[in-house]
């Protein structure tokens, strides 16, 4: 029995809740996987794993046995990290979750760099805007804009995201543009975005001499996708509030206006999300550090 994969079959499994996922992620036959659980359970002399027909979870000394490894599988990867071509060239595959604007925009486009730099790390990209469990779905690390709310989680902070507010030239030919937060309030509509994670609208945000100030706007449509609230914006729904980066574009052609440019809404804090098991992995580390440098150089500000 190889001891190391037994460790990683193990804790994939718990992360994943299933055998076959757990193969699926590994690229192990799903049987191998049977057998090496089979084999460490009579190595160690202890069911560590409780299995029925829809899911498995750990036993209480499957949870013990878990978190051991993955102080070990963390050991040996920080171990091997310390040789100058594991250091220079990690390698292995790496899950990662963006935002949908965020990786259609700024990070997919600038890809090739990253694999020019580290051409033995292979990358799973899922684009959402849904919450993921790092864990359960075997993701390494994810990027999200705004509050984070896990504290179970290491960030890294990578940009802070100017916003605006706008609207589409057809809905500012019908209804005209608001000239104060009055009139935006009483007068016009809204395409509001829903959070995935807590199914409330998000407040419009907006600084007043120095000060922020949130507004419940009325609207039609309520939407949690970013792509289809811009694209909805565009449509004539209603007015929004997004990062510069995602319709800068539209600006610039004149297909959506700004709207209130004297009262900015507070920029968009965007952050690196890993478990802590998982900060010393090489592979996630040259991932998140190079995201800094990308965000850095990215041009997010100017319009």
């Amino acid at each position: 029995m190889d001891r190391l994969l037994a460790m990683q079959v193990f804790t994939r499994i718990v992360e994943l809740g299933g055998f076959g996922k757990a193969a699926d992620s590994l690229g192990l036959p799903r049987a191998s996987v049977t057998q090496l659980i089979k084999q460490l359970e009579k190595h160690l002399g202890a069911q560590l794993l409780q299995r029925t027909t829809r899911h498995v979870s750990p036993t209480l000394d499957g949870s013990a046995y878990y978190e051991r490894c993955l102080a070990v599988l963390a050991d040996i990867d920080d171990a091997e990290s310390l040789f100058s071509d594991a250091r220079a060239n990690p390698q292995g595959r790496l899950c990662v979750d963006l935002p949908a604007s965020i990786s259609h925009r700024v990070v997919i486009p600038s890809l090739p760099a990253f694999f020019a730099r580290y051409p033995r790390i292979e990358l799973q990209i899922g684009a959402s805007d849904r919450p993921v469990d790092l864990v359960r779905e075997g993701i390494d690390c994810v990027v999200r804009a705004g509050a984070v709310h896990d504290v179970s989680l290491v960030a890294r902070p990578l940009a802070r995201l100017p916003q605006v507010t706008c609207a589409s030239s057809a809905y500012i030919e019908r209804h005209g543009l608001p000239r104060d937060l009055d009139e935006l309030l009483s007068k016009h509509q809204a395409v509001n975005y829903v959070s995935p994670l807590t199914g409330r609208h998000f407040p419009f945000d907006f600084m007043v001499a120095g000060e922020r100030r949130e507004l419940q706007m009325p609207g039609y449509m309520a939407i949690s996708s970013s792509e289809g609230y811009v694209a909805a914006c565009e449509a004539g729904m209603g007015i929004i509030q997004a990062p510069l980066y995602h319709v800068r574009e539209q600006l610039r052609a004149g297909t959506l206006l700004e709207v209130l440019p004297e009262y900015m809404p507070a920029p968009i804090e965007l952050a690196a999300l890993y478990p802590p098991h998982r900060q010393l992995s090489r592979r996630v580390r040259v991932f998140v550090d190079w995201l800094v440098e990308l965000f850095g150089q990215a041009d997010l500000h100017r319009q």
